[in-house]
Order: C-alpha cells, then structure tokens, then sequence
C-alpha cells in the first residue's frame, strides 16, 4: 500500500520556526518522480509551496523563498521542509506530494501561525 504520511505541524508564533516531515512507505519510492509541498488556506485553493526535483534542485514559490527550505533524505525515504520566519499568511493545512498533481498525497498537516 502506497502512504504517505506527514508530521510536524501545530501553532507557532509569528516569526517563529517548524518543520514539517513526509514519510514514504509502499511502492513509493523519494528521489525517482520529484517531490513538492502544497498548502490550502480556509477559503482560498490549494498552491504548491516549494518542489524538488529528481536530481535534488530546489524551487520556490515567491513568498517562501528565502524563509522555507525542501529537503530529501533518500535513505529514510522522507521530506521534509523547513519553515522559519513564519508569518500569519503561512497558515494552511500543508500537505506532501510525490510524483505531481495526479500522484500521491499525504493527509496533510494543520500550521497555525498566530499570536
């Protein structure tokens, strides 16, 4: 059975930090389709945060560069990002991917950025 299952959320205070990980099991397999977060706010669609690729390049979306970081540890099979300066608008439930829209999605976890 293919899952993938994240961790790490909770309530920060503006300006504080987390991080967010997604473990693989099953058939899945980190490293060989390209990994990304999303985040869906209450109301809003869900948006992709930061991807990396199979050859391990990082990209960003404009408001988390410089404050989030992806990452992959390939030998535990698991991602994970890095999210400092945390802002109020960062608020969302956060959910992993691998292999693009159409491919596995973790159930998400709840970031609560507030004061």
């Amino acid at each position: 059975q293919v899952r993938l299952v994240e961790s790490g959320g909770g309530l920060v205070q503006p300006g504080g930090s987390l991080r967010l990980s997604c473990a693989a099991s099953g058939s899945i397999i980190f490293r060989m389709n390209g990994e990304a977060w999303y985040r869906q706010a209450p109301g809003k669609q869900r948006e992709l945060v930061a991807y990396i690729t199979t050859g391990g390049i990082p990209n960003y979306t404009d408001s988390v560069k410089g404050r989030f970081t992806i990452s992959r540890d390939n030998a535990k099979n698991t991602l994970y990002l890095q999210m400092n300066s945390l802002k109020p608008e960062d608020t969302a439930v956060y959910y992993c991917n691998s292999g693009g829209p159409k491919g596995a999605w973790g159930q998400g976890t709840q970031v609560t950025v507030s004061s």
